[in-house]
C-alpha cells in the first residue's frame, strides 16, 4: 500500500500495541518484587478493560467532530502517560499499585480514544477493491506490533533483573532493597514501551493530515 495516510495509521497501529508489553512488565514487577500472587496484580488490569469499553464510542465522536488526527495523538497521549505512571517502581508497593492501576486505567482510555479514528484513518482512504487486503494488514499490524512490544520488553526485563551490583535506584527507591534490581529492569522496559508511544506520536503528526477525513465512518475493525 502506497497511500500515505494509510501507511501511517498503520504503522501506528503497530507501535502503539508494542506498548503492550507494559502489562507483562508491571504484572511481573509486582509479583517478583512485591510478591503479589497473579490474580491479586491481574486485578491491578481492571480499569484498562473498563476504560477501554467506556470510551472507544467516544473515539468515534471525537472522530467526527475534529477528524482522525487529534483523537489519535490524543490517545496516544493519554496512553503514554498511563505506561509513565507505571514506571514509578521506586515506589513502596501499595503506592505503586494505586498509581499502576490509575496508570492501566488511562492506558485504556487512550487505546479507546485511538481504535476507531485509527481505523477510520486507515481504510477511508483506499479503494474498495484494495480493502480487503488493507484491513488485513491492518489488522496484523496490531498482532505484529503486541507480539514484538512483548517480546523485548520481556527481553530488556530479564537482562537488566540480573544485573550485579548497585542499582542506578538505589538513591530514590523507598522500601526494601532487595528487589532494586527487578524494580530498576521494570522501570527502563517501561520507558521501551513509552518511547514506542512517543514515536507513534511522530508517526501520526508526520503522516495524517489535519482536518476531517473526506469518507466519514470507520469500518468494522479495531486495533486489537
Amino acid at each position: 500500500m502506497s497511500n500515505r495516510t494509510y501507511s501511517g495509521a498503520t504503522l501506528s497501529n503497530f507501535l502503539l500495541n508494542g506498548a503492550a508489553g507494559t502489562l507483562l512488565v508491571a504484572l511481573s514487577v509486582v509479583q517478583q518484587g512485591a510478591g503479589l500472587s497473579s490474580l491479586q496484580a491481574g486485578l491491578m488490569t481492571t480499569g484498562y478493560l473498563v476504560a477501554i469499553l467506556a470510551t472507544i464510542r467516544v473515539g468515534e465522536k471525537l472522530l467526527q467532530l475534529w477528524g482522525p488526527r487529534k483523537p489519535m495523538l490524543l490517545g496516544c497521549a493519554i496512553t503514554g502517560l498511563g505506561i509513565l505512571l507505571t514506571t514509578f517502581t521506586f515506589l513502596l508497593a501499595k503506592q505503586y499499585i494505586v498509581v499502576a492501576f490509575v496508570g492501566f486505567t488511562l492506558f485504556g482510555i487512550g487505546l479507546g480514544f485511538y481504535a476507531t479514528p485509527s481505523t477510520d484513518a486507515a481504510l477511508s482512504n483506499v479503494t474498495n477493491d484494495k480493502a480487503g487486503s488493507a484491513s488485513g494488514i491492518y489488522k496484523m499490524a496490531s498482532s505484529l506490533g503486541a507480539a514484538f512490544g512483548v517480546a523485548i520488553s520481556a527481553a530488556i526485563f530479564t537482562a537488566l533483573g540480573h544485573r550485579e551490583g548497585l542499582s542506578p535506584m538505589a538513591d530514590i527507591a523507598l522500601g526494601r532493597t532487595d528487589n532494586l534490581a527487578i524494580r530498576y529492569a521494570a522501570a527502563i522496559a517501561l520507558l521501551f514501551n513509552v518511547l514506542m508511544v512517543v514515536v507513534a506520536m511522530i508517526t501520526i503528526m508526520w503522516t495524517i493530515a489535519k482536518g476531517k477525513p473526506k469518507a466519514s465512518g470507520a469500518r468494522a475493525a479495531s486495533t486489537r
